[in-house]
């Protein structure tokens, strides 16, 4: 499990194009000010294209999904999930390589990563919820394109992760089959 930005971004622990963004927060007696991804950031050079919102409940497993065009920058605006990214790229040098994490609030768990996180092509991602609720923002490289969204099961074999207790898990029907879109896949960092 990676505890730290510094880990994240490590060449030992880190997967080829995944980045992290260390947020700073500045809080007073309102609450707090955090600025998250700037047009210039050197992580965020693709561009916008959608702004999306999930909200989910406690136990809640998304996974595993990938994009053959499509980048990712997620944020976790409250809550806590457990995040995980497996290098499904054959080309990749980092190929089969997996990170853990968890994003969120430190107030729910020590371990929490104040990031935005940037997921490129390829690399299969999914998060459970480990809060009572979650609200996951996320900005894509593109608009939202179901051929483009490929899925592998969440307890997928080939994948060497376990999100718990399938019976204890809430898994949209989406999450429980294979789907692999018919684009060719490029490796773009």
């Amino acid at each position: 499990m990676i505890t730290s930005i510094e880990e994240a971004n490590s060449p030992e622990s880190c997967i080829e194009g995944v980045c992290f963004k260390q947020l700073k927060t500045f809080p007073d007696d309102r609450g707090f000010f955090r600025e998250l991804v700037r047009h210039n950031d050197p992580f965020f050079a693709e561009g916008f294209a959608q702004w999306s919102h999930s909200r989910m409940a406690f136990n809640t497993v998304k996974a595993w999904h990938f994009h053959h065009k499509q980048i990712d920058w997620w944020y976790l605006a409250d809550g806590a999930i457990h995040t995980a990214l497996y290098d499904n790229r054959e080309e990749s040098p980092t190929y089969q390589r997996k990170m853990e994490f968890i994003m969120g609030e430190e107030s729910i768990d020590e371990r929490a990563l104040s990031t935005v996180v940037r997921i490129p092509q390829g690399v299969l991602h999914g998060c459970r919820v480990i809060s009572d609720l979650a609200n996951l923002f996320y900005i894509t490289s593109e608009v939202y394109n179901p051929d483009d969204e490929g899925r592998l099961a969440f307890n997928n074999e080939s994948v060497p992760h376990s999100w718990g207790d399938p019976a204890e898990l809430i898994v949209a029907e989406n999450d429980r089959r294979d789907f692999i879109p018919p684009h060719p896949r490029k490796l773009i960092n």
